[in-house]
């Protein structure tokens, strides 16, 4: 008989066919909740899901035969880590499957912020290219020469600063402690950060502990002619705070793949003209999800074989 797995979203059809092939794979579920949960719940032993949606206590006791939560991405926030670990059950993420995918789209919001990409697309679609003056659009600041302020130098923000490094920019950084292995300049605060870089990126695991980092005062620091982008969580950044910021000028521009409470974005965000958005696919490139499929695979066949979990979250 087929061990029991239980999908929270609904995940890849790839990655489902190859569970299906030697696990009996419920879900997807409605919301992520007791009273949502399938028949058959109760043989559960491994539970798939995605760290931006609640894995609490309740839903973790509704799942007595639980042994094992895994996370299709690398975000963890939303599992309750404690109560995880009373029970017994283990946790896993993506780790770095991801990385390389999600730091490439940074820089490329990063270009389309500072660059004016999105604007210029919106200029000539909307037929107001005309004429044949050498300034076609406000000039706008190019990466060369520019500084960097990575918040979170993990695995993601390394990969950052080594891309933003092949485009002449100065990288500096703030992490929860200074890292011996890299040269970047360590700032002890964000708000020291942001007072020192041209552009913020954010790129640090979002949790209780840096919710709305990014605020009013950090917005402030950066400056009107500073540019912020967001690839890590939604909620490391207050979005109203940004939303004033963006319509008085208090900073030039953003980029965003993240948001609060995805999928909504706020109507006030739609409507500035100086930030880009995008629907939370920074992962979404071909060799990132089959990384992270075969991860979760991994993980799980590793689960049911009593071998060592490839990418155990400490708990």
């Amino acid at each position: 008989m087929k061990p029991t797995i239980l999908m929270v979203p609904r995940l890849p059809a790839p990655l489902v066919a190859r569970l299906s092939e030697r696990y009996t794979v419920l879900g997807p579920l409605e919301r992520s909740a007791p009273d949502a949960l399938p028949a058959g719940a109760r043989a559960v032993q491994a539970l798939l899901t995605v760290g931006s949606q609640k894995t609490d206590a309740a839903l973790i006791d509704a799942l007595p035969a639980l042994r094992l939560i895994a996370c299709y991405g690398t975000g963890v926030e939303g599992v309750d880590g404690a109560h995880a670990k009373a029970r017994g059950v283990a946790l896993t993420n993506a780790a770095d499957a991801n990385a390389a995918s999600v730091a490439e789209f940074a820089i490329g919001l990063l270009l389309a912020s500072a660059r004016q990409i999105g604007q210029g697309d919106r200029l000539v679609r909307a037929g107001r290219w005309r004429g044949n003056a050498i300034q076609r659009m406000p000039v706008a600041p190019g990466l060369t020469g520019r500084r960097l302020g990575i918040y979170g130098l993990g695995a993601i923000g390394t990969r950052i600063a080594s891309l933003a490094t092949a485009f002449g920019m100065e990288i500096g950084y703030h992490n929860r402690s200074r890292r011996a292995d890299v040269d970047y300049a360590y700032h002890d605060s964000l708000l020291g950060l942001a007072g020192w870089c041209d552009m913020l990126m954010v790129a640090a695991r979002a949790g209780a502990g840096n919710r709305h980092a990014v605020d009013a005062a950090v917005l402030a620091a950066l400056g009107p002619q500073g540019y912020l982008v967001n690839i890590s969580r939604g909620s490391a950044i207050d979005e109203t705070a940004l939303c004033e910021a963006l319509e008085q000028g208090v900073i030039a521009g953003a980029a965003l793949d993240v948001y609060e409470h995805e999928p909504h974005v706020p109507d006030r965000l739609k409507a500035i003209e100086t930030v880009v958005l995008t629907p939370h696919i920074g992962a979404n490139a071909d060799q990132a999800q089959q990384a992270q499929q075969d991860l979760m695979v991994g993980n799980i066949d590793a689960l049911f074989a009593g071998a060592p979990l490839l990418s155990p979250v400490a708990l």
